[in-house]
């Protein structure tokens, strides 16, 4: 079936006048703000590998280490089905999820700049708590310091890379966010392999050590320019016009300035932009940026292999300091695949990434399941050949995911919003993020001692429906300038009718809000 997702490049405005170079002041802006993404991803690998720790366990959570140690070289996939071990790990999304409101309201209010310079610092408090813990409470007081961090800071990087970027290199340079996250997951799983030998402390040094990206953030963020987006957003053209023509190494941006301006009218004419999200003619950013691609992100499974990497290592008979090390080699794939998207992305695009991966991705979950369901009981020991076997089809998987679903998972939703909805939009995407982060990270133990092997079949049912999304509703954004993405909508198979009719029912009723 031919499905028309080509983009009618003449019904672009002014793309062809854009002008830039790639100009060190770029560059130190963008590698600055990407720093936050390091911020999520130092927490993705940290929290999995300190809950594995028997120190840690032995402090908070006496009846998981007992258990544990009964079954220490055998598979159980109930060895740590514990809520309050996973609330742990989820209060901290749940925390971003509530906070992200705000992150709207001050990214909007006060720029891209300001929501990054608060998350720093509430990142750098929560990790204080958390490493000085003596109880549960303190611990759970901690995470949601840390949470409030990721809300501000996941709203507010995306945004900033994807503005600051020219068209033609946005996707590499807004996959610098996805970039660090994973080198963060990569070094935590690394100071957790060396901190696990360290008794009895040795987790509150993993813990704490979160305050050097979030002291990094934040003396970064003091220098880093605001955007010429929300710089006219804001009212100040002079000061967006000068930082366009630094970001950009030229004076020639007229024709982006212009675009800059048009899109800031139509916002200011916006009173209530979460209200407007849900405007007939913003239906497909709401749907696919806002609702869609940030749920699937988490439905792949990825953030459970990420979280409990070591965990499901363990339960799967890997010893202590074997899981750790297990944990190493897929954060190194989730590092290679992010380094791939980002060198590809611009040329290939944004669905053929999500499609190819998608099919890796479904092959992988279904080895593993096939795997666990013909080797695998309770109390069986783990053949080492067949360990080595799980161990490279998850990185196989990490790898399909770290250039596909978690770099465009990022990616795809801040580049389709219109700037009167983008602030208001990227708090949704972050909202829906980490309530199904928080989700599976509350569910998956459970998940998987209840449903066993089950549970990685389920995730490549869902992967298979995030495909289909993907195929028939996403046009190709790849090369297309920020302000003039809408224009894809007009020309698309499914969503033309609608938005085209969106905009009849404004016209009509001489209202902003459009139809709803």
């Amino acid at each position: 079936m031919a499905v028309g997702f080509a983009v009618d490049q003449s019904a672009l405005k002014r793309a062809h006048l854009y002008e830039y170079k790639i100009t060190g002041y770029f560059i130190f802006a963008c590698i600055i703000a990407a720093v936050g993404g390091s911020l999520f991803g130092y927490d993705l690998g940290v929290s999995g590998g300190v809950t594995s720790m028997d120190d840690f366990l032995k402090d908070f959570f006496p009846s998981i280490y007992r258990r544990k140690q009964k079954h220490l070289n055998e598979t159980d996939y109930c060895k740590y089905d514990n809520q309050i071990l996973t609330l742990f790990t989820s209060s901290l999304y749940f925390a971003g999820l509530v906070s992200t409101f705000a992150a709207s309201y001050v990214t909007r209010s006060w720029g891209r700049r300001g929501s990054i310079l608060v998350g720093a610092t509430s990142f750098f408090l929560g990790a204080v708590v958390n490493a000085a813990s003596v109880n549960i409470a303190m611990l759970i007081i901690g995470r949601i310091l840390l949470g409030v961090g990721i809300g501000f800071g996941n709203q507010a990087v995306p945004l900033y890379l994807s503005e600051m970027a020219p068209a033609k290199v946005r996707g590499a340079v807004n996959q610098l966010f996805q970039l660090t996250t994973c080198l963060g997951i990569l070094i935590a799983n690394l100071i957790n392999y060396g901190t696990e030998k360290i008794h009895p402390w040795g987790w509150r040094l993993s813990l704490g050590l979160a305050t050097v990206p979030a002291t990094l953030m934040f003396i970064g963020g003091i220098f880093l320019p605001e955007t010429p987006n929300s710089l006219v957003e804001q009212g100040r053209l002079e000061e967006a016009r000068i930082v366009l023509e630094k970001v950009r190494g030229t004076n020639k941006v007229d024709a982006e300035f212009a675009d800059l301006i048009d899109a800031s009218n139509a916002a200011r004419a916006v009173k209530n932009p979460f209200r407007n999200l849900l405007a007939r003619r913003n239906r497909p950013q709401l749907i696919i940026g806002a609702l869609g691609i940030p749920a699937f992100q988490q439905l792949t499974g990825m953030n459970s292999i990420l979280f409990y990497a070591p965990v499901i290592f363990q339960s799967l008979g890997f010893g202590s300091g074997a899981s750790l090390y297990s944990s190493i080699f897929t954060s190194g794939a989730l590092v290679v695949g992010a380094l791939i998207s980002m060198a590809l992305v611009d040329k290939f695009g944004r669905r053929a990434f999500f499609l190819e991966a998608g099919c890796e991705m479904m092959i992988c979950l279904v080895c593993v399941s096939i795997t666990l369901a013909l080797k695998f009981g309770t109390g069986e020991e783990l053949p080492k050949g067949i360990g080595i076997f799980l161990v490279i089809v998850i990185c196989v998987f990490v790898l399909g995911y770290g250039r596909s679903w978690g770099p465009l998972g990022w990616l795809v939703p801040s580049e389709l919003f219109p700037l009167e909805t983008r602030s208001a939009g990227q708090s949704v995407v972050v909202c829906v993020n980490l309530f199904f982060t928080a989700l599976i990270a509350q569910c998956f133990l459970a998940a998987l001692c209840h449903l066993q092997y089950g549970i990685f079949l389920l995730f490549t049912g869902l992967i298979l429906i995030m495909s289909s999304f993907i195929y028939f509703l996403l046009p190709e954004t790849k090369q297309v300038p920020i302000e003039e993405i809408y224009l894809l909508w007009k020309t698309h198979w499914f969503w033309k009718n609608i938005v085209n009719e969106g905009e009849e029912a404004t016209d009509l009723n001489g209202k902003s809000g459009g139809q709803v």
